[in-house]
């Protein structure tokens, strides 16, 4: 009977797929029947609907196909079972074969890749041997004007009158391109940490040196080359740097060639430096091979380009020749050759950002990477590979993306011509202030009858960070915005925004548990980019409102927080939404942007992302590494620097500017106080400089919250919590708590107590760290017996100062149940004759997991 129905499937698999539409059938008796067309005709409209029917269905189909009624059940079953099977080895030879083509591609670009490197070996070989040659004859030679210098000749407009001159400028700058993108013009290396292979988005590849900074990439995308040049000679569309471009003239240069003069708008990174702006002139032309080549490159002369109104706020750049070249692939597809090469006058900029406008890497990733990862993003978004977030298609997606990016940037730079102007600033203040009243945002603002004439104002700055990893910082803000943001703050962009009026300064009541959720919306290929909704948790307190939910909802976007990624430049950008928003909703982005100064920091250790916000694991590590004769390893000396650059905007009325500027600038000031103190908790051991903790009442740091702790369960239980051996002063007691054997934990007095404070014990309790100790709240480590226990015992503890609660289970973040012998709570108190509590503090003795 197996072999019978082993040969019933093998002659069943034809089924649907024979000239004649007819499929043999092996019956019980053994003989062989036929399907009709009718037959798989009807078969196949339900598979359509259904490929994998049940019992119930197929019976159906029988009672009411009467074509199907010579065919029993279990003979439905198996064609239905065959057909899926074919289904699957076809959609499965599809996708082996789309591999296979990639593959090929790809190692014909690595053969490629390979010759390019023989004859780069060849040249350095034979220069090599000159100059050893040089060296034996003339060794006393030292003339720098023998050593072979690149040069690019420069052309101005005065030279050029004439489409004769353009053409000509334009057939040399094709062919230093080509030179470039496959010939040994430039010493190119692969860069670090961006390995080739099938999986990877391309071969990326710098300069080991040149004049400039340079950038290189191959890679196979999956549209036509056409598409292709559409979509990156439309620059802003994909270079988040790029503000604007102009097309001033085109005219075609024969054999269906075209030459542009364009003039290109970047923003600039950071507050500290103007922008640049380019004028150029763009070659597009077909080569003879098939190839599709758009190359470009910039005309001299100071007075070339237009004059916008903004001239004074931009420096002009150079772009040397550089651009595309897109070759049809024999399976589909076309090959990439990408090549950046810019001069961005680092003599321009303050001597400490001059690393940034040098960075090669960093041309690499804003531009070239960004320019491939982008058109095979469209590809995948063409292909149908994309999984849409909320219902919303990619395009959509993507440009809540570019409108985020794009609007931070313009808070950051603030040019004139989009009605930015200073607001009281004489170049001293450490927060710069500036506001626009353009007419588009106040009818934005005003959608309604109560309208009111304002705009928007934009607090910014930008500071240095020693040895913080941008990708590590950034991820902290994203995953920890209770350390640094003020939600009531949000509240205030969020309902302005809604347009109904102006709350500020008397905003309605809201309390904020410092709870966020963060829903994904859509990532890039490689999950470099990500954007989200974030949804802040609150309540509004007046009686009337009790049960309205206040919730505030942000898009963001997040990029760079890979910290194993090449990537040196981390920004989170943020902008208040309504919970609906609209595809073309309003947005005041705000947000951080940190970019590495140093270009050799390519990498980070993962162990940076273990370390913690407060002193006392700083005070652990740092113990741990400052004797370098102990464990053999010495404090790092070098030190690594970043730039942090910060906006935030606000919609104002004319009439608050100013209350609104004043609370702006101090708001600001605590977001940067904030990063700062989180920027020296993570920073890698050894490279923390010296820093005073601040001994204040308000905020105290680890060791003055572990002074309170002692003190207070002194006062109020009348012994010492680690015992009387630990007399030491200074560092030792926080040594000593953070060590201590009972998990010991703090949590504050707000309506949601959330812990603030854990030693290594208690961390070890809860399975948490310190960096996540902050979003877990008193309620949730007790189940419903504990809470009602510890609530009953509450106003004895507030009454008495401390309590002594029985032996119990709690629970851990990881769910796992924990058994303790005794729980001791009592108030810390800022000092002995203080009747301000500053939180509470637990000590769980002899806990063990269940």
């Amino acid at each position: 009977m197996a072999m019978a129905m082993m040969h019933n499937r093998e002659s069943s698999s034809s089924g649907g797929g024979d000239g004649g539409g007819l499929s043999r059938l092996l019956t019980d008796t053994g003989k062989y029947v036929r399907y009709t067309a009718e037959q798989v005709e009807a078969l196949e409209r339900v598979y359509a609907e259904c490929p994998k029917p049940s019992s119930l269905r197929r019976q159906q189909l029988i009672r009411e196909c009467p074509i199907l009624s010579n065919i029993e059940p279990k003979q439905i079953k198996v064609w239905f079972q065959n057909r899926r099977c074919r289904e699957k080895q076809r959609k499965e030879s599809c996708r082996l074969q789309s591999v296979n083509r990639k593959l090929t591609a790809m190692n014909k670009l690595l053969m490629e890749e390979n010759d390019r490197l023989q004859k780069q070996v060849s040249q350095l070989v034979c220069e090599n041997g000159y100059m050893r040659h040089q060296l034996h004859t003339t060794p006393a030679a030292t003339d720098a004007n023998s050593d072979p210098v690149a040069t690019t000749s420069q052309h101005s407009l005065g030279d050029v009158n004439n489409s004769a001159g353009l053409l000509s400028i334009a057939e040399e700058a094709l062919a230093e391109f080509l030179s470039k993108a496959t010939g040994t013009a430039i010493d190119w290396v692969q860069m670090p940490g961006m390995k080739p292979g099938p999986d990877s988005v391309g071969i990326f590849a710098i300069p080991h040196s040149c004049s400039g900074v340079a950038a290189r990439a191959c890679g196979l995308v999956s549209l036509e080359p056409s598409k292709i040049a559409e979509i990156l000679k439309d620059r802003p569309l994909w270079f988040r740097d790029c503000r604007n471009l102009e097309v001033f003239t085109m005219f075609p240069a024969g054999s269906g060639a075209t030459i542009e003069l364009i003039y290109t708008q970047v923003y600039a990174p950071t507050t500290l430096a103007p922008a640049r702006d380019f004028w150029t002139l763009r070659y597009t032309k077909t080569l003879e091979n098939g190839s599709l080549v758009v190359c470009e490159r910039s005309l001299s002369g100071s007075g070339a380009g237009p004059n916008t109104a903004a001239a004074s706020q931009f420096v002009r750049a150079e772009m040397l020749p550089c651009g595309y070249l897109i070759r049809p692939s024999e399976g589909g597809g076309s090959i990439i050759h990408i090549v950046d090469h810019l001069n961005l006058e680092a003599s321009s900029v303050p001597e400490v950002l001059r690393p940034l406008y040098e960075s090669s890497k960093m041309v690499a990733q804003r531009m070239t990477i960004a320019a491939l990862r982008f058109v095979r993003q469209i590809a995948q978004e063409t292909n149908g590979e994309v999984t849409y977030g909320l219902g919303r298609q990619p395009a959509v997606l993507r440009n809540f993306s570019q409108r985020l990016s794009r609007g931070f940037n313009d808070a950051i730079n603030g040019f004139n011509d989009d009605g930015w102007t200073l607001l009281n600033y004489d170049g001293a203040e450490d927060v710069i202030i500036s506001i626009n009243c353009s007419k588009n945002l106040n009818q934005a603002l005003s959608s309604n009858a109560l309208s009111f004439p304002g705009g928007t104002l934009c607090a910014k700055a930008s500071m240095l960070l020693h040895n913080v990893a941008p990708a590590i910082l950034v991820q902290f803000l994203r995953e920890h915005r209770s350390e640094w943001a003020d939600f009531n703050m949000d509240a205030y962009s969020a309902a302005s925004l809604k347009a109904a009026s102006c709350p500020y300064p008397g905003m309605r009541p809201t309390r904020f548990t410092g709870s966020q959720t963060i829903m994904p919306l859509g990532d890039t290929i490689e999950h470099e980019e990500k954007l989200e909704v974030v949804r802040l948790e609150g309540h509004s307190l007046a009686q009337e409102d009790a049960f309205v939910s206040r919730d505030i909802h942000l898009l963001q976007i997040c990029t760079g927080t890979d910290e194993n990624a090449v990537g040196v430049c981390s920004e989170l950008v943020f902008a208040p939404i309504d919970e609906m928003f609209p595809d073309d909703a309003l947005m005041l982005p705000s947000g951080f942007r940190v970019i590495s100064l140093d270009p050799k920091l390519n990498a980070v250790d993962n162990n940076v992302t273990n370390q913690t916000l407060t002193l006392a694991s700083n005070l652990e590590t740092r113990q741990g590494t400052a004797g370098s004769a102990e464990d053999g390893r010495r404090p790092c000396s070098s030190s690594t620097r970043s730039v942090l650059t910060i906006a935030f905007q606000f919609p104002f009325e004319i009439s608050l500017q100013d209350n609104v500027a004043s609370m702006a600038r101090q708001y600001v000031r605590s977001v940067i106080s904030s990063v700062q103190r989180v920027a020296l908790a993570i920073s890698p051991s050894g490279m923390v400089p010296p820093v005073a903790p601040k001994l204040t009442p308000i905020s105290p740091e680890a060791l003055t919250l572990a002074q309170w702790i002692c003190q207070s369960y002194n006062y109020h239980l009348g012994t010492d919590l680690l015992g009387p051996d630990s007399l030491g002063g200074g560092d030792s007691v926080l040594k000593d708590l953070w060590h201590h054997q009972d998990a010991i934990l703090c949590c504050g007095l707000k309506s949601l107590p959330v812990f603030i404070f854990a030693n290594q014990a208690g961390l070890d309790m809860l399975e948490t760290t310190l960096l996540s100790l902050q979003d877990i709240t008193l309620d949730k480590i007790f189940d419903d017996s504990g809470r009602k226990a510890l609530c009953d015992d509450f106003a004895k503890l507030m009454q008495q100062g401390f309590v002594c609660m029985p032996g119990g289970v709690c629970m851990s973040t990881m769910g796992r149940h924990i058994s303790y012998d005794q729980a001791i709570a009592w108030k810390v108190l800022p000092g002995e004759d203080s009747n301000l509590v500053h939180c509470l503090a637990f000590s769980f003795i002899n806990w063990s997991f269940v």
